[in-house]
């Protein structure tokens, strides 16, 4: 485990008042097996709802 020395803490809080914010990322990116499971699942959840939109307006 890490050490959560006051000194470790105060230099952590330092550094995210320094961090810049940025929009969170509308889907996870990257190669990894965990990743593209998790996009191929995004993916077939999309499609789902996209068919039944599609059913719904006909």
């Amino acid at each position: 485990m890490t050490a959560r020395s006051a000194r470790n803490v105060e230099t952590q809080k330092k550094k995210a008042r320094r961090k810049a914010d940025r929009p969170k990322l509308s889907r996870p990116t990257g190669n990894t097996p965990a990743v593209r499971r998790q996009l191929k699942k995004l993916a077939g959840l999309r499609n789902g709802r996209a068919k039944e939109a599609v059913a719904a307006s006909e």
